[in-house]
């Protein structure tokens, strides 16, 4: 670690545990380092969470998903303080700690509740002025380093399937519709529980928050079990739930992927790039899973996609 991060999460602690003492005059002092990668630098101090959003944040559109999150605090984690403070030109936000979902009990992954708080976002009329979902934008931010990265025999079959997906999905033109509020980057580590550590289920992090195609929030789930990766009886499980909450990202019944097969092709895209940019990095081999995502873009640039069917109202 270079010094500019480091010192970074120094002052980015102190201010966590400045936070948490004015909180709380019993507060136990535990702290660490939840993340620290280019999506952002988060620390904990005791029951609170402070993190340094990425570098090019729009504070605007930062201060209205904070805002969202604050308006709805039985689906989204609420913040500590509405607005983000500024710490050496990046924009830090404040939470309270919830539970993260256990990565070694996969048995007890909530999907039912992932699916229900999904389907409740999808279906809250988004004020005027909410910003865009970046879910496109953060699968063309992986491409860009795929690019950047050094030459691999994987980077070809992941830029063919990358080029059969419509423009909207890489972030090249408008997306089809922007109705629907979407969390823009769902998976099971944007769950946690709070109050900790037993409250009910929360989504976390907003900074992809925003209108759009609600179908990419399913689409991760779904390239999982497209790609052999997620159990089908875990994807039942999630579908279902969703339909039953009434979410509008899929009919009610029948065939889901007219719906979700570009969203789930542009996540898999997403996730082989990202994949095989850390490989590289590393100067080490695909594991198994990576290579599946792989195997799975190959295999995309030769079935063209399903036609996408409109079932956001």
């Amino acid at each position: 670690m270079n010094s500019a991060p480091a010192l970074l999460i120094q002052q980015l602690t102190a201010k966590a545990r400045a936070t948490a003492h004015a909180r709380s005059s019993a507060c136990p002092c535990g702290a660490a380092t939840l993340a620290d990668h280019p999506d952002g630098i988060v620390v904990r101090h005791a029951d609170t969470v402070a993190k340094a959003h990425p570098e090019d944040t729009d504070p605007t559109e930062l201060t209205s998903r904070l805002a969202l999150a604050a308006h709805h605090p039985g689906i989204l984690l609420p913040p500590l303080a509405p607005t983000p403070a500024d710490l050496h030109g990046r924009l830090v936000t404040f939470w309270p700690y919830g539970t993260p979902v256990d990565p070694d009990a996969p048995d007890a992954a909530p999907w039912e509740a992932a699916a229900t708080l999904l389907a409740r976002l999808h279906r809250i009329p988004p004020p005027p002025g909410t910003p865009t979902m970046r879910g496109p934008a953060k699968a063309a931010h992986a491409i860009a380093r795929l690019r950047d990265a050094a030459p691999h025999s994987a980077v070809p079959a992941v830029l063919r399937a990358w080029d059969t997906l419509p423009a909207w999905a890489r972030a090249e033109a408008p997306m089809p519709h922007t109705g629907t509020l979407c969390h823009g980057d769902l998976h099971l580590g944007q769950l946690v529980r709070h109050p900790a550590p037993e409250g009910p289920w929360l989504l976390i992090d907003v900074d992809d928050l925003g209108v759009g195609v609600p179908a990419w929030d399913l689409a991760r789930p779904a390239a999982w079990y497209a790609c052999g990766l997620l159990p089908p009886g875990e994807w039942a499980r999630f579908l279902a739930a969703y339909r039953a909450a009434g979410g509008p990202a899929v009919p009610v019944d029948g065939d889901p992927w007219p719906a979700l097969d570009l969203p789930a092709r542009a996540l898999t895209v997403q996730t082989a790039a990202r994949a095989v940019a850390k490989a590289v990095a590393a100067g080490r081999p695909l594991d198994e899973v990576e290579q599946s995502v792989v195997d799975a873009c190959d295999r995309m640039a030769t079935v063209p996609p399903q036609l996408t069917q409109e079932h956001a109202k």
